[in-house]
């Protein structure tokens, strides 16, 4: 079964969704503190890239239970975003994953170059 099956809230701390859109302070913090970021193209993919996990994502993660958070994600067949470094230099970006803490409906979305883990 694919998709989210139940009602989602955004994370209040819209921190979380602001350091992953291209021009923030919150992404140029990142860049001088990891000296990278993964940002979406912009807010109106950020949205589509929530709806299309929301609607078809998979479950990922579940083997970790000191995993804070239920985790789904998705590929896209397009850059959803990029990795930038403090440098300027720019990885497209084809993976995102909403994570919804556990316990909540609150969640966040972020681009990624793949799944952070995988309930294989």
């Amino acid at each position: 079964m694919s998709g989210i099956n139940r009602e989602l809230t955004p994370d209040p701390r819209t921190s979380l969704f602001d350091k992953h859109l291209p021009e923030t302070p919150q992404v140029q913090r990142l860049l001088r503190k990891e000296e990278k970021a993964h940002v979406f193209n912009d807010r109106a993919t950020m949205d589509l890239v929530i709806q299309a996990i929301i609607d078809r994502g998979e479950l990922t993660g579940i083997e970790d239970e000191t995993d804070d958070y239920d985790r789904y994600g998705r590929y896209f067949d397009y850059p959803i975003g990029y990795q930038i470094r403090a440098d300027g230099s720019r990885i497209p970006l084809y993976y995102a994953e909403i994570k919804i803490i556990k316990g909540t409906n609150n969640y966040h979305v972020i681009p990624r170059t793949k799944p952070r883990r995988t309930n294989q």
